[in-house]
């Protein structure tokens, strides 16, 4: 793990970060800090709501860690790749051949979900937005109360926004070619893949 996966981590799920003790009823408990979550639970905190928001792996969901934000920085990367391939068409020589160096752009897509990374953080939506944030895995112990990491959030309303996650494909042979998804190692990679495959 790199200084920005670290940086990253410390920001979006900090190691010593400690539950809040509940309050003694939450007008919303949002599940998922995702951007539905994290837009659900910013929004209600700052129109007055006592707010609870609870996510079992990182702040920011899908979007910041492994969907818009790393996708969209590796999209930059072969779009200007592509623009100086291209800059002839314009009137523009470019000598010698375009080169990407792969491990730099990870490194590049790295970067830029860290210096993000703070907009997501737990701190900000506990000390900007007034929201109670917990860290574990929510299950509903009744029709206005969820269990989180050992405490009882009691609460008027309910928002589930879990998001969803990648099919993994009953192929014949898959798992043992190894494969890659968006949550698992496909933007932590440093070296380029000799081939790639890409389903769906």
């Amino acid at each position: 793990m790199d200084h920005y996966n670290r940086e990253l981590i410390a920001n979006l799920h900090p190691a010593d970060w400690v539950n809040p003790t509940p309050a003694q009823r939450y007008n919303l408990v949002v599940i998922g800090a995702g951007t539905a979550g994290l837009v659900t639970a910013a929004g209600a905190g700052l129109l007055g709501a006592k707010v609870a928001l609870v996510e079992k792996h990182l702040m920011g969901g899908d979007c910041t860690n492994v969907g818009c934000v790393p996708s969209k920085a590796m999209i930059r990367s072969a779009r200007v790749a592509g623009e100086i391939r291209r800059a002839k068409h314009y009137g523009i020589n470019v000598p010698g051949e375009v080169t990407v160096d792969f491990s730099t752009v990870m490194e590049r897509l790295r970067r830029v979900r860290t210096e993000i990374s703070p907009n997501d953080s737990a701190t900000r939506f506990q000390q900007e937005f007034g929201v109670d944030v917990f860290f574990g895995e929510a299950r509903f112990s009744g029709s206005d109360t969820v269990e989180v990491a050992g405490q009882t959030l009691r609460f008027k309303k309910a928002a589930i926004a879990t998001g969803s996650s990648p099919l993994h494909l009953p192929i014949e042979g898959l798992e043992e070619a190894g494969y890659l998804t968006n949550e698992n190692r496909c933007f932590s990679l440093t070296e380029k893949p000799d081939r790639l495959a890409v389903i769906g």
